[in-house]
């Protein structure tokens, strides 16, 4: 019996900010530092594949008031602490975890009633009741809907949750499953010279997508799930780590993760079968493209989904590669591997089948 997924739901916040124009010069001015550390932001950003980031704190809008990290009065930026972050996540997650399930519902033409479980998925804040417990009772799901949190893993943790999908419609052929990952990373902004905060403060973004996943046939275009995969790299434990600061979650993202990756891939895909027609790379960064698709000898068009999630969007950590297989969800059918990347280091992978 086969696993599908009948259809892929993206969104993101209100707030949008152009990357190499607004943002980029609004870091050089308030990020500390000597005109060494204003030359490193500009070539961060400017480099960066980003077009646009959006975001739930709108304190940067110009006829926005003053916010959570931005005092227009005295033109200049907060460090608020990790509770106050927090609660701004429970209120914006929330309403984009419920809104996702939602569509997800009125596209498929799924009626409440048939969903029997929700895996939602998040390393960017935690409440309890949490989202799970919202999309049942805001969805009018039934109360003995089955529920379960994939919480911290990072930016390759949709794949375990669709696994999860995956595993449990192979005990229950009649499960229908939804599927929601929110990461609102812009929440945890770091204003700090620190290179590795730079670099992390120039890709992180705000969205939420989600799947429904059963063994139903599907009725339009689809993706069969076939195989997952996880690997540990050799190193890198400190190159990619999250943790809980006092001031936001503290991220650790080294400038050498797309050099671990590209010396990895080799033994990353050394089982993975072959007759591959599409990859769905998680685009954490231009850099670490630009390494698979060198270290893979790929066509230079290979990566083009990735890339335009990349640009529109930015690195949304666990969202982005659903944003990425939505994209091949409405294009051309055919094999496609997916991999994703987080602490640890951790690769993940998939194997899927556009239909």
């Amino acid at each position: 019996m086969k696993t599908y997924i009948h259809d892929i739901v993206t969104a993101v916040p209100p707030y949008a900010y152009d990357q190499n124009g607004f943002v980029r010069e609004f870091m050089k001015d308030h990020v500390p530092g000597d005109r060494m550390t204003k030359a490193i932001l500009h070539k961060i950003y400017s480099a960066s594949g980003i077009g646009t980031r959006h975001s739930v704190i709108p304190d940067f809008s110009p006829d926005e008031p003053s916010g959570l990290y931005f005092d227009k009065a005295t033109n200049e930026v907060r460090s608020p602490g990790t509770g106050a972050r927090n609660d701004l996540y429970k209120t914006w997650a929330s309403a984009l975890y419920v809104k996702v399930a939602s569509e997800l519902l009125e596209n498929t033409g799924t009626a409440p009633e048939e969903i029997t479980h929700v895996i939602t998925v998040s390393c960017t804040g935690f409440y309890a009741p949490g989202p799970d417990y919202d999309i049942v009772r805001q969805c009018g799901l039934k109360d003995t809907t089955r529920r379960y949190h994939i919480g911290f893993m990072g930016c390759y943790a949709a794949f375990p949750a669709l696994k999860l999908a995956q595993t449990i419609c192979t005990a229950e052929p009649d499960a229908v499953i939804l599927v929601v990952t929110t990461e609102l990373c812009t929440l945890h902004l770091n204003f700090s010279g620190d290179t590795d905060a730079m670099l992390s403060a120039s890709v992180f973004a705000d969205g939420a997508a989600g799947a429904l996943v059963s063994n139903r046939a599907p009725k339009g275009r689809a993706m069969r799930l076939d195989s997952f995969q996880t690997r540990l790299t050799p190193q890198g434990e400190e190159d990619m780590a999250w943790t809980i600061g006092d001031h936001g979650f503290d991220m650790v993202l080294s400038a050498y993760v797309p050099e671990i990756l590209q010396a990895n891939l080799g033994d990353i895909l050394h089982d993975l079968p072959d007759g591959i027609q599409h990859w769905a790379i998680h685009p954490g960064g231009r850099a670490i493209l630009d390494k698979v698709e060198q270290g893979l000898s790929l066509p230079a068009d290979a990566l083009n989904a990735s890339r335009k999630v990349l640009h529109e969007n930015g690195n949304m950590s666990s969202a982005t590669i659903l944003f990425v297989l939505k994209e091949m969800l409405h294009g051309e059918p055919g094999r496609i591997l997916g991999m994703a990347f987080g602490p640890g280091l951790t690769v993940e992978t998939a194997i899927l089948e556009s239909l």
